[in-house]
């Protein structure tokens, strides 16, 4: 390969373009799943128009049409679902880390799509703990009203919260599922962890390049 750095070994090196014949397959599977993905044929009509809850511009609650969440021009809507259910004393940490670093991003996300973070708690009481982060682009919706996370995963079979990842199109008149996180369900193959969202985080990725990796104990204490 082109690249080298000083001082490194011949043994270095060697492992170093194995790992690089790898990265360039990974890379190459990533583009793939995502063409395919893209690809879907149409996912199934919601079974109904979800009426979420979210603060107003005068700061009260107010009833939204999931048919109103697709703005003009824009016929995909990414729902990410927040464990932050009426029943939890704190928030998940690991939902934490990735709003913190979605809310700036959700800026550039809405250029091409719209995207809403829902979760089961009170719309009062998610809007505070977002002023407590500091999250001001994020478009926060409360479910306690209605079957959205049951139906689409955010709960799973035994009533515990999931980080569900879900994207649904608009079909002319009818809202359609086009993907799920599914493999938040699927079974973990072994030696592995039980990875799902975290391809959308940064800091998981980023904490991937480090000698001895992510580890798996760092998130539990975030953001303690």
């Amino acid at each position: 390969m082109a690249l080298t750095f000083p001082n490194e070994s011949k043994e270095y090196r060697n492992a170093r373009d194995r790992l690089l014949e790898r990265e360039l397959e990974l890379r190459k599977l990533s583009s793939d799943i995502a063409d395919e993905r893209s690809r879907l044929p149409a996912g199934g009509v919601v079974p109904e128009d979800y009426v979420f809850e979210r603060l107003g511009p005068d700061g009260a609650p107010e009833a939204v049409l999931m048919s109103d969440l697709f703005e003009d021009g824009k016929d995909a809507l990414i729902v990410y679902s927040f464990m932050y259910g009426a029943e939890r004393k704190h928030p998940c940490g690991g939902c934490t880390l990735q709003l913190d670093v979605l809310d700036d991003a959700s800026t550039y996300i809405q250029q091409r799509a719209n995207f809403v973070v829902v979760a089961g708690s009170p719309i009062e009481r998610i809007t505070a703990y977002a002023r407590e982060r500091g999250w001001t682009h994020l478009s926060l919706l409360s479910t306690a009203g209605n079957t959205y996370n049951r139906d689409y995963h955010g709960v799973d079979s035994n009533g515990g919260e999931q980080p569900m990842l879900n994207v649904f199109q608009r079909d002319g008149d009818l809202i359609r599922h086009f993907w799920g996180a599914e493999i938040i369900d699927a079974p973990t193959l072994p030696g592995q962890d039980n990875r799902s969202n975290d391809s959308i985080d940064p800091a998981w990725s980023m904490l991937d390049l480090i000698p001895g990796g992510r580890g798996s104990e760092w998130f539990k204490t975030y953001p303690e």
